[in-house]
């Protein structure tokens, strides 16, 4: 018998063909309307509060529940992609965030559009690691980190397309308008996934323990062009029994789990903490009322200018001294931005670079997530991960007005700096057990 051929190294030989770029482009346009439809509530949010006769704070218990169904999407989809393949996940994660989303445009109370936006969080939330996943596996390692900052630069995309258009939109067809435009597109991308997306290679053989499908070598001829032989038996990648959370602490991967959630959570805490709160923060301190959301602008503009770049170097360097330096680059900017007073240029640079130093962070962590377990389990190990960083977001927003109020501006930035420590702590625990943590994914899965 011949010796069972490797799929992922079958592809990483081969330049990303057009089949391929297909998958990349049905995942990034599945990104930009997740993207759209998670911050819908944040555009429509003062016409809803209107409509309703509401309390600005009212509007809070939606916020949460929408970021709640996130956490818990992220957590369950992601497993059941690794149990159900990654395409009916994500073909349920879309029909669930576009028919809840449009469904919200009919609601008619606030509890109505609070269950629906718990529904919605579930898909979009869900949608993620499953994406990452995809993505990742139909890549060759050496454009993997480019390829999954790519698809995940989506979200950013569609949230400031959503944010434009509902500037646009609403004089004319109001808050339901938006959600109606949110629900109904993600329907017709639904059926064109249906149609065009296909499953995993990597779970499809896993599934047949090797065996070489027709669908398999369908599939892989658009991507591999040499005409395999009529017998050829696959490499199985490495599996787990059956993908559970009780998988990621098992075969020695404990310490590392822990360690990575840990980033995740301390890390999402210091970077939602900043961006739900800076335009409060410069405002505080002194900067004008129409200046200080420029604020948050500048920071998401560095963190996209930055994420391409970044991600073409991930595969090139030690992951794990990455983060490091990341970490240790946003404690000196928290530290730098408590001195900074109201020097506003010096306090716009450090802003900046905060989304470098404090924001960078979610594209290393992705990148070692999905190289740091074998196929069967990077779905789920993408996703609990995810959700422990939205437990993170959900704590750092929420706690972001309390530091302000007892402390000042100076205060709220020195504060950033203790999830910065605490994740930066947890980095040194990961052990390099796993190629991707010692240089990038060039020798991973």
């Amino acid at each position: 018998m011949s010796t069972p051929l490797d799929v992922s190294s079958l592809i990483d030989r081969e330049p990303i063909r057009p089949f391929q770029w297909m998958i990349f482009i049905l995942c990034f346009a599945t990104a930009l309307f997740d993207g759209f439809d998670t911050q819908a509530i944040a555009y429509t949010g003062p016409a809803i509060i209107a409509a309703f006769g509401l309390r600005p704070g009212d509007l809070a218990p939606i916020l949460i529940a929408g970021t709640l169904g996130m956490t818990i999407g992220a957590m369950t989809l992601g497993l059941f992609g690794d149990r159900a393949g990654r395409r009916p996940a994500l073909l349920g994660g879309v029909a669930i965030f576009s028919a809840a989303s449009l469904l919200t445009a009919f609601a008619g109370s606030t509890g109505q559009i609070l269950a629906l936006r718990f529904i919605a969080g579930l898909g979009m939330g869900g949608c993620t690691p499953v994406l990452l996943a995809l993505a990742a596996e139909f890549g060759p390692a050496r454009h993997r980190g480019a390829i999954m900052t790519g698809v995940l630069l989506g979200l950013p995309a569609g949230a400031m397309l959503g944010g434009l258009l509902a500037a646009r939109m609403m004089p004319v067809i109001g808050w339901q308008g938006v959600f109606v435009v949110g629900g109904a597109v993600p329907l017709v991308l639904l059926a064109v996934l249906y149609v065009l997306l296909p499953e995993s290679l990597n779970y499809r053989i896993s599934r047949s323990r090797g065996n070489a499908s027709e669908s398999v070598r369908k599939t892989l001829s658009r991507i591999v062009p040499a005409v395999l032989p009529a017998d050829v038996v696959f490499k199985t990648p490495a599996t787990a029994a059956r993908a559970s959370v009780a998988a990621l602490f098992a075969d020695g991967n404990a310490r590392n789990t822990i360690a990575i959630w840990g980033v995740y959570l301390f890390n999402w805490i210091a970077w939602f903490m900043l961006l739900s709160w800076l335009p409060t923060v410069l405002k505080t301190a002194g900067l004008p009322a129409t200046q200080a959301p420029m604020g948050t602008v500048v920071v998401n503009a560095v963190f996209i200018v930055c994420a391409i770049p970044l991600s073409i170097l991930l595969p090139k360097v030690n992951t794990r001294r990455l983060l490091i330096a990341l970490l240790a680059l946003g404690i000196a900017i928290a530290v730098g931005l408590a001195y900074a007073g109201t020097s506003w240029g010096l306090v716009f640079v450090l802003a900046g670079a905060a989304g470098l130093g404090i924001g960078g962070q979610q594209i290393a962590l992705n990148y070692l997530v999905v190289g740091a377990y074998p196929t069967t389990l990077r779905a789920t190990a993408t996703g609990w991960a995810i959700g422990m960083g939205r437990v993170g977001a959900i704590a750092g927003s929420a706690v972001g007005g309390s530091v302000l109020s007892m402390s000042g501006p100076s205060g709220f930035y020195m504060a950033l700096a203790l999830p910065l420590a605490a994740a930066l702590l947890a980095v040194t625990a990961i052990r390099t057990k796993h190629p991707v943590v010692d240089a990038g994914l060039a020798a991973a899965h």
